[in-house]
């Protein structure tokens, strides 16, 4: 497969995962807010979720201070934020568009339809369009997508490609996600434990549609262990950061058995290193070392995992 074709196939799983995390994130916010807090507090939590998507500074220089209004606008709709839905949904659509001949045609429809829905959805004035319904959406449209993919697509190398693109993408989220709950919504040791503190890890595992399986697999309780846990180091929960990971893994060794010593295999041994690193954990090391710390690691790690993905298959890629 050509790289420019690769490259393609790659990002559009990716952009397509970075649009669903840009839509979870206002959901994220929009469930936090509910919660009675000060005026301080309610700033904060909607300034966590810019340094979540690892946007604040462009927000700043575009938007100054920030309130809800903004940042729904600034993470859906503005295509100047690399990271917005409409901005990716858009990437991912003009990929597919460019390797049109690779992409069945039940995934090339799934793909246009909802870009075109979204289309019409900007047009609306703003005061129609609630977050949650921006939410659904969002997550809809890229589930079909990749339900097509997973339907009709051949399990060749662009399979491995697209997949690879989600499972990185996806790792990413989960641990940033992660991040803004414990380092940055709440910094202040005396709420560990409170109501708060148990409000805040629920909203997590809903944004991720993971509330109910979490249920399924520890029973009532909500407590930080339990819910890093599942998001960090369970096997069976699909957006758990060992598992994106182990289907990295999985993707990228596809891809070395394909084209076997054609091209380097460093990404696929970083990505075996930190699988590795991860399985040699449980909840309470990480907590020792500090969950902050931890994800800060896991999120450098990862971002040389996909630097090196573009060095073995992607250089010279459009």
């Amino acid at each position: 497969m050509l790289s420019r074709t690769a490259s393609n196939l790659f990002w559009m799983g990716r952009h397509l995962e970075r649009a669903e995390t840009a839509a979870r994130l206002l959901d994220v916010g929009q469930r936090i807010t509910l919660l009675p807090n000060t005026e301080a507090g309610y700033r904060n939590e909607w300034n966590s979720l810019l340094r979540a998507s690892g946007s604040a500074d462009i927000f700043a220089s575009r938007y100054g201070e920030a309130t809800q209004e903004k940042i729904e606008e600034f993470i859906f709709f503005d295509r100047d934020n690399p990271s917005s839905v409409v901005s990716c949904m858009e990437k991912a659509r003009e990929a597919g568009r460019i390797v049109r001949t690779a992409l069945t045609s039940q995934v090339w429809d799934a793909l246009n339809v909802g870009y075109q829905e979204l289309r019409k959805i900007e047009k609306m004035p703003r005061a129609q369009v609630d977050t949650a319904s921006l939410t659904d959406f969002t997550t809809a449209h890229t589930s079909t997508v990749r339900g097509a993919i997973n339907a009709t697509q051949l399990r060749n190398d662009g399979w491995h490609f697209m997949h690879l693109g989600y499972s990185l993408e996806r790792a990413d989220a989960t641990a940033r996600l992660l991040d803004v709950k414990y380092f940055v919504l709440l910094p202040r040791i005396e709420f560990v434990g409170s109501g708060l503190d148990s409000y805040q890890w629920q909203v997590i595992l809903r944004a991720l549609s993971a509330h109910r399986s979490y249920h399924w697999a520890y029973g009532g309780d909500i407590t930080a262990a339990q819910v890093a846990d599942f998001l960090i180091l369970n096997g069976e929960s699909p957006r758990s950061l060992i598992t994106s990971l182990y289907e990295a893994v999985w993707h990228l060794e596809g891809l070395a058995r394909r084209y076997g010593e054609q091209v380097p295999t460093e990404a696929r041994d970083k990505a075996r290193e930190v699988l590795n690193a991860l399985q040699g954990r449980n909840i309470d090391m990480i907590f020792d070392e500090g969950l902050h710390e931890f994800l800060s690691w896991f999120i450098r790690e990862l971002s040389t995992v996909s630097n090196l993905v573009h060095h073995d298959y992607l250089l010279g890629g459009a």
